[in-house]
């Protein structure tokens, strides 16, 4: 893959772009250009493949490089017997890199990527890992004692009792796998081994779909045992074993800054159209990742939220509401 040169501006982030609704993709064609800055996608960007192959165009042509990883929407396997569409599992997620590497985005299977630009450098690693069901908090469960397939049939019935059954359950295909917890498992051992490959005084840049930890979860209250479906317990404490400078991470459509140990992480959410205000534009949503912001004096467990884009948008709206 050939790039452009070092980057003059910052590093972007966001996630949960919904392109299948057509208010979100009105608004993609409308973002500007951003020069000398790149963009880092995480995950569900649309679920039809031919909505990929157009945000990417419009995204590269917007910023100088841009990564990708996959959420569980682009996972969903279209019933269409005859066509490229009907592709499964792995097969369905390595022809979604494939279509990425049209562009010249990077993905989870490409080598690492260097930002050397403001607050670098710093290694950008986009990982693919899903979820296993570990994030049940049911205190009568007994995860240690039960065998990995009654952990999959035991927190999906557990969701069940409360009315819950995400789509993935009936949309996602796991082949080779047997479910996406094996696959998760998989996926979680093969990026550990990537990252470990990383220069240990190197600062990264770590993106995945999913929250790294179950404690940064929130869901509306009917919603909360949604939560199995949205990461996996073997990523908790991967923060404090690599040098993390900041996680990324989507899925749960609620914008935040949170930290951890010191370790900033990115709740980077657009959403669906009734979680964000068209009249701001999508750029008034992307995560500014790098230059990194100003830390809080507090920062562990400390979270910032951010309901109306990104933290200039948000810094304007409070400065208003204060006079």
């Amino acid at each position: 893959m050939t790039f452009a040169k070092e980057p003059t501006g910052s590093l972007y982030a966001i996630s949960d772009m919904h392109l299948d609704f057509k208010k979100n993709m009105e608004a993609l064609h409308q973002l500007p250009i951003f020069p000398g800055s790149r963009l880092i996608t995480g995950g569900d960007l649309c679920t039809k493949p031919e909505h990929l192959r157009t945000a990417l165009s419009i995204l590269t042509q917007r910023f100088d490089r841009v990564y990708w990883v996959p959420g569980n929407h682009e996972l969903w396997s279209s019933k269409k017997p005859e066509s490229e569409e009907s592709a499964r599992g792995v097969d369905k997620y390595l022809w979604l890199v494939d279509i990425c590497r049209e562009f010249n985005v990077l993905t989870p299977e490409d080598p690492f990527d260097t930002w050397h630009g403001v607050g670098g450098p710093c290694t950008i690693a986009p990982l693919f890992i899903p979820y296993d069901y570990s994030f049940m908090d049911d205190p009568n469960a007994d995860w240690a004692a039960w065998s990995e397939q009654e952990r999959v049939e035991k927190a999906v019935a557990w969701a069940v009792e409360d009315g819950i059954l995400c789509s993935d359950e009936k949309l996602i295909n796991t082949t080779p796998y047997r479910d996406i917890a094996e696959w998760c498992r998989a996926r979680v051992g093969y990026s550990h081994d990537r990252l470990r490959a990383i220069p240990p005084d190197r600062p990264i840049i770590l993106v995945n779909h999913f929250p790294l930890r179950g404690d940064l979860v929130r869901l509306r209250p009917q919603m909360r045992r949604f939560r199995i479906w949205c990461g996996t317990n073997l990523t908790e404490q991967w923060h404090r074993e690599f040098n993390i400078a900041c996680a990324i991470s989507g899925h749960l459509h609620i914008r935040a800054t949170d930290y951890r140990d010191g370790v900033r992480f990115e709740e980077v959410s657009l959403g669906y159209p009734r979680d964000w205000e068209a009249t701001q534009g999508i750029g008034a949503y992307l995560r500014v990742i790098l230059p990194a912001p100003a830390e809080p004096e507090q920062t562990n467990h400390h979270t910032v939220f951010h309901r109306r884009g990104n933290h200039r948008a948000e810094r304007l709206r409070r400065a208003k509401e204060v006079t």
